[in-house]
């Protein structure tokens, strides 16, 4: 079985590349679906997306259209790409579309606000579909890097592996390199509390310190993704991989990292609006941080690192003080792959 048609939800510089990627690796028919007529437009018509990857040329099995319902009709595989926040209104109206068994794709990373659900929880309660039609593309997917050919790893997760085995053909390229795994749950995890950690990240590097001080946010920002996911019962080796350990390097130390970038700003002095003004993309990080934040006091988890970036984004607190207030906290030994309520 191959995916002959497909349509990719979401014309941003993501979901633009992983329709460049499902077209090299064969299939026949990729249609991308924009908010935007204009973009919707330069997509079919140019073969490029002039506002978020104009040097990337797009293959001729790549099409586009601004009617969600023309994108999904018939399509085997449908591709969510969109930002997380607004994944439950947009499905809602998208879902009487999607056929009886397709498989949906999420490239989303982030937790629902207010409900602290995973995206691959808020598509199976929205589609009214079974968790296993549901598969999760995760890892160190910097979008202009893929587009540009370099060859770089991900991961598609599934609870049923022969979808997961679908996906994964769908995927492959020279340049591509899509591995398995039935862990959703840790998988899901670990791009959503990256993006946390690449905001404070960010912030240090804008402030002036070393690699020492990177070093440790991301070690430390490991340590708490790995305390959360076995709080809630992920596969602690998840994070070992490029799911975990990798997305969070990749997200924390590239310039192209949106987190990354949004953090430097913040860590420059910009407020919140003054950073948003000044990027064109979405940082999941900034409103993924108060869920992750609640979802791990829910189940009794402390994670510093992302409760001092919530402050920054939504408390007006300067940079310098979280990292002092984190530097304050009490010392505890590290005992590596031992998940701790502490930091």
């Amino acid at each position: 079985m191959s995916i002959q048609r497909a349509a990719v939800l979401g014309a941003g510089s993501w979901g633009t590349a992983f329709a460049k990627v499902l077209a090299d690796a064969g299939t026949p028919n990729v249609t991308i679906w924009s908010r935007r007529p204009e973009l919707a437009a330069a997509i079919r018509d140019e073969h490029h997306n002039p506002d978020y990857l104009p040097t990337m040329w797009l293959p001729g099995a790549v099409t586009a259209t601004c009617d969600a319902q023309e994108a999904i009709d018939g399509a085997d595989l449908v591709v969510l790409a969109i930002p997380s926040q607004t994944l439950r209104a947009n499905l809602s109206a998208w879902s009487g579309a999607i056929r009886a068994d397709a498989t949906l794709v999420s490239l989303m990373k982030g937790i629902e606000l207010d409900t602290l659900k995973r995206m691959s929880e808020v598509i199976v309660e929205v589609a009214g579909v079974e968790p296993d039609r549901v598969a999760v593309v995760t890892g160190p997917n910097l979008a202009p890097e893929i587009a540009a050919e370099q060859i770089a790893g991900t991961v598609v997760a599934c609870s049923d592996v022969r979808r997961a085995e679908l996906v994964q053909r769908a995927i492959s390229t020279r340049y591509f390199r899509p591995y398995t795994n039935d862990d959703v749950l840790g998988c899901e995890l670990g791009g959503a509390v990256k993006n946390a950690i690449a905001l404070a990240y960010g912030m240090a590097s804008a402030l002036g310190f070393g690699d020492n001080t990177r070093a440790t946010l991301i070690t430390r920002g490991l340590a708490e993704t790995s305390r959360l996911g076995a709080a809630l019962g992920a596969n602690p080796m998840t994070f070992a991989g490029l799911a975990g350990l990798g997305d969070l390097i990749a997200t924390c130390s590239s310039p192209l990292s949106r987190n990354r970038t949004f953090g430097e700003r913040l860590g420059r002095g910009e407020t919140l609006e003054q950073a948003q003004a000044a990027t064109r993309q979405t940082a999941e990080g900034v409103k993924s941080c108060l869920s992750i934040r609640d979802l791990a006091r829910s189940v009794g988890v402390e994670m510093p690192i992302t409760e001092q970036v919530e402050q920054v984004c939504h408390e007006g607190v300067d940079p310098l003080k979280a990292i002092a207030a984190l530097m304050s906290r009490e010392t505890k030994p590290e005992r590596p792959g031992v998940p701790s309520t502490g930091q």
